[in-house]
């Protein structure tokens, strides 16, 4: 249809006026089939049934004169009928459906699959009653011929055969079973007895198995249609847990090597999967003499043949990797390994330029199967940790599979992300992390274009799932590369993307890179940009999103870096303008609650009653009202740890202690690299100072004995020259010594400088005894750590202290160099006189 014109741009030309009559016709044929869709009075006659009728009358009645659609329906109420009075359904209602299923339709039939499965789920009569009644029709059913009628009766009968019991299962499935597996019956039966048999196997002891099925099996393996040999060659699995390994190597082994030599590329599919599923009952020698040369032999055709062959090949690697571990030469370990490589990159186009398979356009079919085999290849990346020390060797394909375009091929590899790279940086050994990443140049780019294209995508979940894992970043690479190239992308998703699971994600793995952080400056950094862009940031999403992350911080960190950096912030949302931030922090307040420790945070506990008197007092909202009151009763029920422990808070303090332990190692690392590192300069000045002074001496031995050899004039104003020089010398290498370390110092001025520009009056090395946080309502007053803060920084202090006692004794060692320097002056003055 035509779209219909605006009034002010209709012609009411002739020509255009048969055109809006075409458009109402074809309106009026659209509504025709609704007008027909309507019962007349005759039908709704004969859809009427009488309300006098009880269930049972009315089953029979509908199974007889109703239409399609109401038998149906009492097929479907089956189950309840047989609840409610089993002996009459059973005498009256059973037989009569066993009559309709013999001309019922698809739906029908489908229907009275499930049902006669749920009675027997039910447990509505014995299964003596139920083999009695039920299972002739399911047997009667099972060679309908439509294929998914079918496989319905096939499920239920399968399900019913795990509770019959032994005798019946002989009697009336395993002798007639005999019969039907013949060459003579019809492919569908032929392919029925394929799926009973793999069911009976399990069912018989192993003689009786191999005396009565196992013949059966070998003629169905054997058959001439092909569709019949995959199926019991897929069956053969099920058969082999039956008869045990013995009668496994003897008979089903032979049977699936002449299978994997199959003409059909289906047939040789199933057996190669089968041989997979079966590798654990098969000692070294088969894996070593038959199987491996099976697999050899199907990895080397399977790029002539189908992609679906690849598919399956890549999906089963695992299990074959660590089927055949420690049976592969080394040159066999190599070609597969190459091999796994290829894989990984099946489908990309190369870097210098197309391959020869690549020539021609690859369809839409073939571009999915080449996504699937290297999903399946990321899929099956952690089989690495059998390379151990050799895992450098597929650095490579982990990167490519990392930026590969499909997502899908992403989000396979994702689900063992943080094994795989803790797999690749230590190389299967004990070393560091960070020696090993410069191995994987690649890596951090890799990542950080992994997300990024999870971001760009419609698939959240994939996004959310990769943000959780890259918490493990901290275990594999250093802390300055998180901070510089993860840290910040996670807080711009928090503020930028629109899927509140990400958005939790990237605020959690926020919290676990501060966490690991080693150095505060850059620790004091981020958490004042949570609190300015979050929590007083203009929107009241990115509010939300702060208690969110506050949360976290409440899982992951210790009660008294909470209380220290947000509990305060916290607080302040209680003036929040936005009805849905307030509800949301007055359910946040018991978890706020109880990071308090009496008695050094009473002040912190007096502030959280002021602010909560406030709401009661000042609250216009009623449903914020509602929740306050309710969140005051249950901050009333609860009690404050106190400092020293207590048995019923025994777990969490010990476990609040080891966090706080940890926050304060890390500082004391901190501390000790700094002094490392001043130590290497100061060291790194020493030997400068030597090397100096070994040329002085040698410049002056060489001036001395050119002296004897000049005139006494000449000798005499070389001589003064030498004393200028070495004088000069002196005092650089005296000044250079005292710059030194001056930029230490500087360092520290502009960490507190910067602290106290961001509004947080902290030392950084320890100097104060507390932190110092601003805000607009004069209700929030300062926090004085005490002992607390006192214990803490008593790390720091000392550490401090001890750089002053360093620092002392740096000068006194350069006053006494400075001595020795003039003393040895003075000598040679004596000797050149």
């Amino acid at each position: 249809m035509r779209p219909v014109p605006c009034s002010s741009d209709m012609d009411f030309g002739q020509s255009n006026l048969f055109g809006y009559v075409e458009d109402l016709q074809e309106l009026t044929i659209i509504e025709r089939p609704v007008r027909r869709s309507l019962k007349t009075p005759e039908e709704i006659e004969r859809l009427t049934v009488d309300e006098e009728l009880n269930d049972i009358e009315r089953a029979l009645y509908l199974l007889s004169s109703g239409q399609d659609v109401q038998g149906t329906s009492m097929v479907a109420n089956l189950p309840v009928l047989m609840r409610q009075n089993p002996a009459e359904t059973l005498r009256r209602v059973l037989p009569k459906i066993r009559e309709v299923l013999h001309v019922a339709g698809v739906e029908m039939q489908l229907t009275a699959a499930v049902s006669f499965l749920t009675v027997l789920q039910d447990e509505s009569v014995s299964i003596h009653t139920y083999s009695h009644s039920f299972l002739h029709i399911i047997l009667q059913n099972l060679e309908h011929r439509d294929a998914g009628v079918s496989n319905a009766w096939l499920e239920t009968l399968l399900a019913v055969i795990e509770a019959l019991p032994k005798e019946t299962i002989r009697h009336e499935i395993l002798n007639p079973l005999i019969s039907k597996a013949q060459i003579s019956q019809t492919l569908q039966s032929r392919l029925v007895s394929c799926k009973i048999m793999g069911k009976l196997a399990n069912k018989f002891e192993a003689h009786i198995v191999k005396r009565e099925i196992l013949p059966l099996v070998k003629s169905l393996c054997q058959d001439v249609e092909y569709e019949v040999r995959t199926c019991m060659c897929r069956q053969l699995e099920h058969i082999a847990q039956g008869i045990g390994t013995e009668l496994t190597k003897t008979v089903v082994l032979p049977e699936l090597v002449e299978l994997a030599r199959d003409e059909g590329s289906g047939v040789r599919l199933a057996a190669f999967e089968t041989l997979v599923n079966l590798l654990d009952m098969f000692d070294s020698d088969d894996r070593r003499q038959t199987v491996l040369p099976l697999v050899k032999s199907f990895c080397e055709k399977s790029f002539k043949a189908d992609e679906s062959i690849l598919v399956s090949l890549s999906f089963h690697l695992g299990k074959l990797c660590n089927g055949l571990y420690g049976i592969f030469t080394p040159e066999q370990h190599l070609r597969f390994l190459e091999f796994y490589k290829k894989l990984c990159t099946l489908g990309l186009q190369q870097e210098n330029g197309h391959n020869d398979n690549q020539l021609q356009l690859q369809t839409l079919e073939q571009e999915k199967k080449y996504i699937s085999v290297r999903k399946n290849c990321a899929y099956n990346f952690p089989v690495a940790k059998l390379l151990n020390s050799g895992v450098y060797t597929i650095q490579k394909e982990l990167v490519t599979l990392l930026q590969d375009e499909s997502l899908e091929v992403l989000d396979a590899l994702v689900g063992h992300l943080p094994e795989i790279l803790e797999l690749m940086i230590n190389g299967g050994e004990s070393s560091g992390s960070e020696s090993k990443l410069l191995s994987i140049p690649d890596l951090i780019p890799a990542l950080t274009t992994a997300e990024q294209r999870a971001a760009a995508s419609l698939k959240w979940r994939t996004h959310e799932k990769l943000l959780q894992k890259y918490a493990c970043l901290p275990q594999i690479i250093s802390s300055d590369q998180i901070y510089y190239r993860f840290l910040h992308r996670m807080l711009t998703i928090i503020l930028t993307n629109n899927v509140l699971p990400v958005q939790k994600a990237a605020a959690r793995t926020l919290c676990v890179y501060l966490r690991y952080n080693r150095k505060q400056e850059q620790r004091h950094e981020v958490i004042q940009k949570l609190i300015e862009q979050l929590g007083q940031g203009k929107s009241y999403w990115n509010r939300l999103r702060f208690l969110d992350t506050c949360e976290f911080i409440m899982e992951l960190f210790s009660k008294s870096f909470f209380c220290k950096y947000f509990f305060l912030p916290v607080l302040e949302l209680t003036h929040d303008p936005v009805a849905n931030v307030r509800i949301k922090l007055c359910y946040l307040l018991p978890k706020v609650k109880s990071t308090l420790k009496i008695p050094t945070d009473k002040h912190l506990l007096q502030q959280l009653e002021l602010c909560i008197r406030k709401l009661l007092c000042q609250e216009k909202d009623k449903d914020v009202l509602t929740i306050v009151k309710r969140t005051v009763l249950e901050l009333d029920r609860m009690d404050i740890s106190l400092d020293a422990f207590q048995k019923r808070f025994y777990e969490n303090d010990l476990l609040d202690q080891e966090k706080e332990r940890q926050e304060h190692l890390l500082l004391e690392m901190e501390q000790l690299e700094k002094e490392k590192q001043q130590n290497e300069g100061r060291s790194a000045n020493v030997n400068d100072k030597i090397f100096e002074k070994k040329r002085r001496d040698n410049k002056a031995s060489s001036v001395l004995t050119k002296s004897m050899t000049l005139s006494s004039s000449g000798s005499s104003s070389g001589t003064s020259t030498g004393k200028e020089d070495k004088k000069s010398k002196l005092v650089r290498s005296q000044s250079f010594s005292t710059q030194a370390l001056h930029p230490k110092y500087s360092n520290i001025d502009k960490c507190s400088n910067k602290s106290s520009a961001t509004g947080y009056t902290s030392s950084l090395s320890g100097m104060g005894k507390g932190c110092m946080l601003s805000f607009s309502d004069d209700s929030f007053r300062t926090r004085s750590t005490g002992n607390s803060g006192n214990a803490t920084f008593s790390t720091s202090s000392s550490l401090i202290a001890s750089r002053n006692s360093f620092n002392s004794a740096d000068q006194k060692n350069n006053g006494n160099k400075e001595s020795q320097s003039r003393k040895m002056s003075i000598k040679n003055r004596k000797s050149n006189s």
